[in-house]
């Protein structure tokens, strides 16, 4: 069966329904759900149930929207308080830490391909392609595991395991664009060159972006729009405005997104809630098409052939090439622990993006792109279901794991950024109620108001005389503390 204007939608809605049930009894075993998406996608597939999809332009097309919105996205739930101590060992790591992988990697697989028992044959340019498609970390499966497993972590590896993953597809991104204009041409390896177009790209991806979130900021705040429901709309087309316009101008759209983000996250926004509802909704349905159209593209049949090629790379990135690159870049800082350094580098997750990656070489038609593919396929596969389901317990077996924070609070009530207060709430124990058990009695700090009072499922309207009872939850609101 193929794709065709009547029965798209139908298709669709059926893969989507599907991916949604079997996440919820996989999410039971602790499988990442992304890669159960991915499997979907394989199942509904010219091997399973003979979907066909065979467009790899169609699956960029897909993967260049989703990467946009899951990156700005991840920006915005990215705290500037949390990533500004480890500014420095993320960006180290999504760009040198890059380089390092694709030149390690690379040198392996063209080791490989000089045995004569390996069915692979490539130069060392297509191998260094190869390592560089799958050199960066994937932004979508690492904010997915670590924000759905609702994981905090010692030493603030969270925020920088983030900041990597969200800032290091730009390098890898560069790299594979600019190996395959080397391959497609012919021409020799041009260092200074390369070096040059990267220092564009990252200059006008952050300049653009930065800018961008900044008017993203203002234009929501000052807009002052009739219906409310347009203010999440109207981000989202800046998002797109911000890619498509960095791209232009030759810098690099996936960076700019994720400053956009980072930008907007963290400055005062209007109708905040209702941005974040529908961002997050947006970004759980383009990671889940984006799987699935990759999960489609690929022929599972076709990776039985490099499956043994595929084991070896990935077993010498995973033990080997991510660990150097790791304990290199993150070499200066004396403080982190040796255990620490090990979880980063055990958390080189791969995904979606060396996947779309791996499709710029298809398009381009360089020569064994379809194999190239298969082997990034394969490795990814490898990476979500070894690394993706031992994160949690190497976190605990390391001793970095720590208690969730608490977020918002069980009232389910938020403020909006322009108002100068925060909401907290607080359990009433039998020591509290010690000198009376009225509202009146308790000692209420100065300028703090109770505005709810919880007791079971029933809200009470509070006043001086309501009693309270042992186990009743208080809604607090007071003004924000200054630093």
């Amino acid at each position: 069966m193929t794709f065709t204007a009547e029965n798209i939608l139908l298709i669709g809605a059926i893969l989507i329904f599907c991916s949604i049930l079997i996440s919820k009894t996989g999410y039971r075993f602790g499988i990442p759900t992304l890669l159960l998406f991915l499997l979907v996608g394989m199942g509904f597939g010219s091997d399973g149930l003979g979907l066909q999809f065979d467009s790899a332009i169609d699956a960029q097309f897909i993967g260049m929207i989703a990467l946009s919105i899951i990156l700005f996205t991840g920006g915005m739930d990215t705290k500037l308080t949390d990533i500004r101590p480890v500014l420095t060992q993320g960006i180290l790591l999504s760009t040198v830490g890059v380089l390092l992988t694709t030149l390690l990697t690379g040198g392996f697989i063209y080791y490989l391909s000089q045995w004569t028992s390996t069915n692979i044959s490539m130069s060392f340019l297509t191998c260094l392609l190869l390592a560089a498609t799958m050199s960066s970390t994937d932004s979508a499966s690492v904010f997915n595991l670590l924000r759905s497993q609702k994981m905090n972590l010692k030493e603030n590896l969270r925020p920088m395991l983030e900041l990597e993953s969200g800032s290091n597809d730009p390098m890898a991104y560069m790299l594979t664009i600019a190996l395959i204009q080397v391959v497609a041409s012919g021409s020799d390896l041009n260092l200074g060159l390369i070096g040059k177009d990267l220092l564009i790209q990252f200059l006008f991806g952050g300049v653009i972006g930065f800018t961008f979130g900044k008017f993203a900021v203002w234009l929501i705040n000052k807009i002052n729009l009739s219906n409310g429901s347009l203010y999440p709309i109207l981000l989202l087309s800046l998002i797109f405005i911000t890619f498509t316009t960095t791209d232009l101008l030759k810098g690099n759209g996936y960076l700019a997104v994720y400053i956009a983000g980072v930008v907007v996250g963290n400055t005062k926004l209007a109708f905040r809630k209702e941005i974040n509802t529908f961002m997050n909704g947006l970004t759980w349905l383009f990671q889940i098409v984006m799987f699935l159209s990759l999960g489609l593209l690929v022929n599972p049949h076709e990776m039985i052939d490099v499956a043994v090629v595929a084991l070896l790379i990935a077993l010498f990135m995973i033990i080997i090439a991510r660990p150097i690159s790791v304990f290199a870049c993150l070499l200066p800082f004396r403080k982190m622990t040796n255990r620490a350094r090990v979880f980063v580098s055990w958390v080189g997750l791969r995904g979606a993006v060396p996947i779309i990656f791996a499709t710029y070489p298809v398009v381009a038609g360089i020569p064994d792109s379809n194999q190239l593919f298969n082997i990034v396929f394969f490795i990814t596969l490898l990476s979500l279901v070894f690394q993706g389901m031992t994160i949690a317990k190497g976190a605990r077996m390391l001793h970095l794991d720590l208690p969730q924070e608490k977020e918002g609070n069980e009232f389910g009530v938020e403020l909006p950024d322009e108002i100068d207060s925060q909401l907290m709430d607080q359990t009433l124990t039998a020591e509290m109620l010690a000198n009376g058990n009225r509202l009146m009695d308790m000692n209420i700090p100065k300028g703090t108001l109770v505005m709810l009072v919880k007791r079971g499922n029933e809200f009470i309207i509070p006043n001086g005389q309501v009693e309270l009872h042992e186990g009743d939850k208080l809604l607090y609101i007071s003004e924000k503390k200054t630093e």
